[in-house]
């Protein structure tokens, strides 16, 4: 199996949101931005529609060779008026092709996305720390560890860990 990234279509919402089985994945995913489980493709719109009328906010689908979703993130710049760095978000894969590869497969998609198509030479993002599989996963693409810093919850404070890469 072979994956492409595709922009998110609104279809690819309820997928998405059927791969969140419990709320501490929700967490994982999204940190503090959903505050709702079970979540919906519906709420995945309503999220990123303002983000896509205010510019530099990319949504990605992963999509197999047979046309199913196997991924999603998004792209965005943590700072609007810095275009030298981007931050992936939104980071999941489907449940089932976990523990496969496949992760790494669409990030790999999405580093070479960047180098085409954005200027910038730095890609971070956060992880929390006790997400220990998906640390993994972004180290394996090259992805290294620049700092931490704890992160309000509704739960409770949890510790993220900030990874970059250069480009």
């Amino acid at each position: 199996m072979t994956m492409i990234l595709r922009q998110y279509e609104s279809k690819d919402g309820t997928a998405i949101a059927g791969w969140i089985r419990n709320i501490e994945e929700l967490y994982n995913w999204s940190a503090d931005r959903y505050c709702k489980f079970p979540l919906t493709g519906s709420d995945i719109d309503e999220n990123y529609a303002p983000m896509l009328s205010a510019g530099k906010f990319f949504p990605l689908t992963a999509v197999r060779d047979d046309g199913r979703i196997a991924g999603h993130f998004i792209i965005r710049y943590p700072d609007k008026s810095d275009e030298s760095t981007v931050r992936f978000g939104f980071v999941i894969v489907d449940p089932a092709l976990r523990g496969q590869g496949r992760g790494s497969e669409m990030l790999r998609l999405g580093i070479e996305y960047v180098r085409q198509n954005f200027s910038a030479r730095r890609i971070d993002l956060g992880v929390f720390a006790d997400n220990v599989s998906a640390a993994r996963c972004y180290g394996a693409v090259g992805f290294t560890e620049f700092g931490r810093e704890m992160f309000p919850m509704p739960a409770g404070e949890r510790e993220c860990i900030l990874m970059e890469l250069m480009l």
